[in-house]
């Protein structure tokens, strides 16, 4: 408790670093998977994937980053334990932002797409089961997260089988795929709109005191989702059929509608991921401000701050304009090809996903989510149209991140007992 009172400015302080740290990898490693398959699939320059990445990040963040928080930080360790260490949470979850921040950064150097989500939580429960006690890991609540990092890959990749063998029923095996295009496009940005309205005014809104019925949700979302239609249908208006182009591939007029629609899927996923990941570096921030903020009292809840969701929004934007172009190579190019078509069942497959999921409070990978929808894509093609050495890689990084976060953790943590005690 004296601890606490006589440097509780600096862990704060130190904390805010870490949290921005982590919030950077986020942005460099996660929101560079999130913008992926539009740059890949070059319905979007980098350029443009940046800016729209940049407000809707934000956006997620902000308006629908709380359901989540709560569950990385109450969830996982069991605050009775620490009633009379109150100084342990802090320190450990000081490392864990640390850790799961260097992981990040390793990982963004080599191109590999991981996920935060891993790193954050295995830093976690690193931390305290070696710092604290194997009771202090609430090992049940870790299983349902891990369960979710199963199911979230295979759900948005069943998805994005269906949309994408739908896309080819209804457009690309017809007769006439641009006329069909221009007719069914609108509909698919209609479900864009409506689905990332839904999830966010039934779940994402309390925080900020905004209480609506469900009926009253659905009947918003249905309006915005009616506009967003309207809009693509004018941007839409604009291309016509180009028959040299279409002498090269024959789809590529299709494509061109297509790429109004991803412009709308990205968005979605971009504000997607900003609802769900930002929990990962400002839900461990949150939990240091609040012990240091009671003068040491461990509480299962605490508020989350306007200026925690800012900090972590800000690292988030930083990371993704310094360092995202590494991994959304890997994401955009080197999977499986992909085309606007494409790019769109895997990016509203996988941000559907995050976004129930997020609002439920289940703490998924969005970076899984991803790559499942894209192979989901890759596998309505035929197999052939993977690539499995990437594919193969990937995995790996995935399977290394978890005991890489709690290995980091665990020697931040005694380093940070260490100085302060």
């Amino acid at each position: 408790m004296d601890i606490i009172a006589q440097y509780g400015n600096i862990m704060v302080i130190m904390a805010c670093i870490f949290g921005f740290f982590m919030a950077w990898g986020v942005g460099a490693n996660d929101v560079a998977n999130a913008m992926g398959t539009s740059v890949g699939s070059r319905a979007l320059t980098l350029k443009q994937a940046i800016l729209i990445a940049i407000l809707f990040e934000f956006a997620g963040a902000y308006l629908a980053g709380g359901a989540v928080t709560s569950t990385i930080r109450k969830g996982i360790i069991e605050p009775s334990m620490l009633s009379g260490n109150p100084e342990l949470l802090v320190f450990g979850m000081m490392a864990a932002l640390l850790a799961a921040g260097i992981w990040l950064l390793i990982a963004t150097h080599f191109g590999w797409p991981v996920s935060t989500t891993h790193s954050i939580v295995g830093a976690i429960v690193g931390f305290a089961a070696v710092g604290i006690s194997m009771e202090a890991v609430h090992w049940t609540k870790v299983g349902t997260i891990v369960a979710s990092w199963v199911v979230s890959p295979v759900t948005a990749g069943v998805i994005a089988f269906f949309l994408f063998r739908s896309v080819q029923k209804l457009i690309l095996d017809t007769e006439q795929p641009f006329a069909n295009a221009k007719r069914y496009v609108p509909f698919y940005i209609f479900l864009v709109g409506f689905i990332i309205a839904m999830v966010t005014f039934t779940k994402g809104l309390k925080h900020i005191g905004l209480h609506l019925s469900w009926f009253q949700s659905a009947g918003i979302s249905v309006i915005i989702g009616l506009i967003t239609m309207g809009i693509g249908i004018m941007m839409q208006r604009k291309i016509q059929i180009d028959p040299s182009a279409d002498r090269e591939y024959h789809f590529t007029s299709v494509e061109k509608v297509f790429g109004v629609l991803m412009l709308f899927t990205a968005c979605a996923m971009a504000f997607a991921h900003g609802s769900n990941d930002v929990a990962n570096a400002v839900g461990p921030l949150a939990a240091i401000v609040g012990v240091v903020g009671s003068g040491g009292e461990v509480a299962q809840k605490t508020a989350m701050p306007a200026w925690i969701l800012l900090l972590g929004g800000g690292g988030i934007v930083a990371g993704l304009v310094m360092y995202g172009h590494k991994v959304i190579a890997t994401v955009g190019q080197n999977i499986t090809e992909l085309t606007p078509s494409r790019g769109f069942a895997a990016t509203l497959a996988a941000a559907t996903t995050v976004v129930v999921a997020s609002g439920t409070g289940l703490p998924i990978s969005t970076t899984h989510t991803l790559v499942g929808a894209v192979l989901g894509v890759g596998i309505a093609r035929g197999l052939a149209a993977l690539n499995l050495r990437v594919v193969g890689t990937i995995f790996i990084s995935w399977i290394v991140t978890l005991p890489a976060g709690a290995i980091l953790a665990i020697m931040f943590f005694f380093m940070l007992k260490g100085m302060f005690t």
